[in-house]
């Protein structure tokens, strides 16, 4: 290295630092009006949200105004273990909620993927109709598609006229409280009815959900196979068919190129709607609003309904907090348990042997590709 090389070096460095920290200034200029904004909209009434959760405020004035008290956990302990109503309404809102989730993300992901599956199909005539049919609830009004729901699913509705068809009588859907494992049952062993669980007993958070939100579940199934479908569909349409051949040419049967070769290649795609699935079922809300309010006898009752009760029906600011911050703590560990069972595992010695014949048949293919064009290309 001579001289003038090593006197030139620390120059260069300073000029490449400056260039590196302007570009970082125009990254940070472009993306503040994006930052500030979401500064204002969504951090700051978080926690301010926050704030009210651990606060006394009423409600009246500013929650950051002189008379407004901390009162620690107060708020959280009245619908966890103060044992009054609120835990009692918590805890049955937790109960309906907790069997939708069950019941909604299973079903909705397998109707999802089955539907994709199905429109995939090269041999599938008017493809771009089908899927269009089963996209459209998803862009549908949820309101609008509620009040239709409460009038197919009415007593003397289109449900229970069809269910009249096969010769047996539709129940009263949005009126009738029993949980469908009860099976009519109004009373249970001692050991069932004698514990509880946030005011709610064993025998009703093993009755499963109601009717009433057996009815949304299938509101739920019916509006979001739809777009879940549609991430599907984005996934098997990038998927490589070279492992699926190889699989076929050691004789695996469609089943076992399903489970083994198609379906864990979907395993980001399933993440996504899983996620997506619980985070739209713990929060449901609108459907409930619309509909029945929590009725009937509040086994459609669900968190995010009873946090919106609590604060501007009740006027119980702190406790409608305090509830949305739960359902936050809720979804987060519903998330980190699914992720941790769609974690990658370790592939097996046979579907390794796939994916390594399929690439030793890529790198053959190209091999002989490339002497045949070499042959044709010779004098």
């Amino acid at each position: 290295m001579t001289a003038a090389t090593i006197g030139k070096t620390p120059a260069r460095r300073r000029r490449h630092s400056a260039v590196n920290r302007g570009q970082a200034l125009s990254g940070w200029l472009f993306t503040a009006p994006v930052l500030i904004i979401l500064g204002l909209f969504l951090l700051i009434p978080v926690l301010m949200a926050a704030w009210v959760s651990v606060s006394d405020w009423t409600g009246r004035g500013s929650p950051l105004s002189p008379g407004v008290h901390f009162i620690g956990a107060q708020n959280y302990g009245q619908v966890l273990w103060a044992g009054g109503l609120a835990e009692s309404d918590f805890g049955t809102a937790l109960k309906n909620n907790f069997w939708y989730v069950i019941l909604v993300v299973p079903i909705q992901t397998v109707v999802a993927l089955a539907l994709a599956l199905a429109v995939n199909r090269r041999m599938l005539r008017g493809r771009g109709f089908f899927r269009t049919a089963f996209y459209f609830p998803s862009v549908t009004s949820s309101v609008a598609i509620t009040v239709l729901w409460l009038f197919l699913f009415s007593s003397t509705g289109a449900v229970n006229a069809v269910i009249a068809w096969f010769g047996a009588k539709g129940p009263n859907w949005f009126n009738a409280p029993g949980g469908i494992f009860h099976f009519g049952a109004t009373s249970g062993p001692a050991w069932l009815t004698g514990h509880t669980a946030l005011g709610v007993t064993w025998l009703d958070w093993l009755g499963g959900p109601s009717v009433a939100m057996t009815a949304f579940v299938m509101l739920a199934i019916f509006t979001t196979g739809g777009t879940f479908m549609l991430l599907f569909l984005a996934a098997l349409q990038n998927l490589s068919g070279d492992v699926e051949e190889a699989a076929m040419m050691d004789g695996a049967n469609s089943a076992e190129r399903f489970f083994r070769v198609t379906l864990p290649q979907l395993r980001p795609t399933l993440f996504t709607v899983i996620t997506l699935g619980l985070i739209g079922c713990w929060q449901v809300f609108d459907q409930i609003y619309t509909g029945t309010h929590g009725n009937p006898s509040k086994t459609t009752l669900t968190p995010a309904y009873l946090s919106y009760s609590a604060a501007f029906d009740n006027q119980r600011w702190g406790q409608g907090a305090a509830i949305a911050f739960i359902l936050f703590v809720i979804i987060i560990v519903f998330t980190l348990i699914q992720r941790w069972v769609l974690s990658e595992k370790k592939v097996s010695r046979r579907r390794m042997g796939w994916i390594t014949r399929a690439r030793d048949n890529d790198i053959a293919t190209g091999i002989a590709t490339a002497a045949i064009v070499g042959r044709n290309n010779t004098p």
